[in-house]
C-alpha cells in the first residue's frame, strides 16, 4: 500500500490496520529531528520509534523530514526530506552571498516545513535533546526548525508529539523563546527524567498533564548477556579485563564558548592520561564514538598512548556500541547515549558528566555516585573513581538488572500513552491489551537477565 501523501507503509507486526479517520485511510505519521547526521544517539531514538510504530501500528505511512534524508532512507527504509533548504546551514557564513542564503534559507524552510507538515496526521520527534541547548547551539539552527514544525501543527491540525525528549534551562533569549513556543505548542509532551520536566516548568511551560518515561533508546533490544571478558589476575572484587572508553569532541556547552579550548584541551589531557594508567596496568582499551565528529578525539588518544593494549572500534549504531559493551569489564563515557548502552547491557559505568541528564540517569540507574566533571577532568580523580567502581562491580551488575526490568516497564507504558494520546480510539483498546500483560512480560525480562 503506498500513499501520495506521505511515504511507505510500516512494515511489521500484526494486528488490525490503523485507520486516519471516516475515509479509512492510513494514518499518515512524519519523523522529525537531526536524523542521519552520524549520531548515534539520535539514530537509535529513530530506531525505537520505528520499531514501536512496526509492531502497533504496522500500516501507518512513515516518512521522516531530516538532517540526513539519504542515511535514514538506506538505513531504515523510509522516504525522507532534508530538513533545511540550505545544504550549508550548519556552517558558518561570513561571506554576504552566504549570509543572505542563509536569510533566504529561513524563509523557504517556513513553507517547506508546512507542507510536509500538512501531508502528515501525527508527526513524532522521537527523544532527543530538541529542547535543551547543553552543547553549543544558534537560535536560528535546529530551534528555529523545531519552532517551525510545532507552530505549523497547531495552525494545519497536524498534532506534534515530542516523545521522553531532554530539556535543560536555557539563558539565550532567543534560543529560550523558540524552545519554549515549540512545546507549548506541541500536542503532546512526554520528558526522559524528571530534571527535563522541571526545566521546561521553569521556562513557563505548563506540565501538568506531561509525563517522564525512560529514553526511547531503552526500548531498543540488547545483546545476549555475556560473562566479563576478565584476564588471568582478575579477582572477585577487581576487574582486570577490557575498559571501553566512549569519547567526544568536547568544547563544553552555550556558555562555555569563551574557554571552549582550554575546556577541550583539559579535557583530551585528562582521559590520555586515564588511558596510559590503564595500559601501564595492561588493561585493553576500546576507543568507541557516538557521533562522526568524535573520531578526531580518537585519532589524538591514539597518536599519544602508543600501544597495541588501546584499539578503536568504528561502531555505526547503538547495537554495535552495546555489542563492544557488554564483552568490557567496565565502561568510562561522556556522551549520554553512550552511558545508556552501558547501563542497558549491565556493565559497570563512569560517567564523565557534561549536563543535569547525565546525573540524573546515572542516579536512576543506582550509579549515581560515579559521575565525573566533563568540563574540570581530573585524572587523579577519575582513576580513583574508576577503581572504586570496579571494586563494586558484580554488586552494580545486580543492580542494572533490576533496574533495566524497571525501565523496560516504564518504557513500554510510554508508547502505550502515545497510542492513547495520538492514534485512533480504535487502537486504545489493543494498547490496553498490552498494558495488561506488563506483569507476565516483566517477569520473563526478569529471567532472561539473571
Amino acid at each position: 500500500m503506498t500513499s501520495a501523501r506521505g511515504g511507505d507503509p510500516v512494515r511489521g507486526g500484526g494486528g488490525a490496520p490503523v485507520r486516519g479517520g471516516a475515509s479509512g485511510t492510513p494514518v499518515r505519521v512524519g519523523l522529525f529531528g537531526l536524523l542521519g547526521s552520524g549520531n548515534l544517539g539520535n539514530d537509535g531514538s529513530l530506531e525505537a520509534v520505528l520499531g514501536y510504530l512496526r509492531a502497533e501500528h504496522p500500516d501507518a505511512v512513515v516518512d521522516a523530514l531530516c538532517g540526513g534524508p539519504e542515511a535514514v532512507t538506506t538505513r531504515f527504509g523510509i522516504p525522507a526530506t532534508r530538513l533545511h533548504w540550505n545544504r550549508a546551514e550548519y556552517r558558518t557564513a561570513s561571506r554576504a552571498g552566504a549570509i543572505a542564503a542563509k536569510g533566504l534559507g529561513k524563509l523557504v524552510d517556513a513553507v517547506r516545513t508546512a507542507a510536509w507538515v500538512r501531508r502528515h496526521d501525527v508527526v513524532i520527534v522521537p527523544g532527543m535533546g530538541v529542547l535543551e541547548a547543553t552543547l553549543p547551539l544558534r537560535p536560528w539552527g535546529f530551534p528555529y526548525a523545531l519552532f517551525l514544525l510545532c507552530a505549523s501543527g497547531r495552525l494545519l491540525g497536524t498534532r506534534v508529539a515530542l516523545v521522553s525528549v531532554g530539556a535543560a534551562e536555557i539563558g539565550n533569549r532567543p534560543t529560550r523563546a523558540l524552545v519554549r513556543w515549540s512545546a507549548r505548542l506541541a500536542a503532546y509532551r512526554s520528558y526522559r527524567d524528571g530534571p527535563s520536566r522541571d526545566a521546561m516548568r521553569a521556562m513557563g511551560v505548563d506540565t501538568s498533564r506531561d509525563e517522564v518515561y525512560p529514553d526511547l533508546a531503552f526500548s531498543l533490544p540488547a545483546p545476549p548477556a555475556s560473562e566479563p571478558a576478565a584476564s588471568s589476575e582478575s579477582t572477585p572484587s577487581r576487574p582486570r579485563g577490557p575498559v571501553c572508553l566512549g569519547v567526544m569532541d568536547f568544547h563544553g556547552g552555550n556558555d562555555d564558548r569563551a574557554r571552549a579550548d582550554e575546556i577541550h584541551r583539559r579535557y583530551l589531557d585528562g582521559t590520555i592520561r586515564f588511558v596510559r594508567t590503564l595500559v601501564e596496568e595492561d588493561r585493553p582499551v576500546r576507543l568507541l564514538t557516538g557521533d562522526q565528529c568524535d573520531t578526531a578525539v580518537v585519532a589524538a588518544i591514539l597518536h599519544a598512548v602508543d600501544s597495541p593494549l588501546v584499539t578503536a572500534a568504528e561502531p555505526a549504531s547503538l547495537a554495535d556500541l552495546m555489542k563492544e559493551m557488554a564483552a568490557a569489564d567496565t565502561v568510562v563515557a561522556v556522551r549520554y547515549h553512550n552511558l545508556i548502552c552501558a547501563l542497558k547491557t549491565g556493565t559497570p559505568v563512569l560517567a564523565l558528566c557534561y549536563a543535569t541528564k547525565s546525573e540524573a540517569l546515572m542516579a536512576e540507574m543506582g550509579l549515581g555516585a560515579y559521575c565525573h566533571p566533563a568540563r574540570e577532568v581530573d585524572a587523579d580523580r577519575l582513576i580513583e573513581q574508576f577503581r572504586a567502581l570496579e571494586q563494586r562491580s558484580a554488586e552494580l551488575r545486580r543492580t542494572l538488572v533490576e533496574r533495566n526490568v524497571t525501565a523496560a516497564r516504564r518504557g513500554r507504558h510510554q508508547f502505550a500513552a502515545l497510542t492513547a494520546a495520538l492514534f485512533p480510539a480504535a487502537d486504545r483498546a489493543r494498547a490496553d491489551v498490552h498494558t495488561q500483560t506488563d506483569v507476565h512480560t516483566d517477569a520473563h525480562d526478569l529471567r532472561e537477565t539473571q
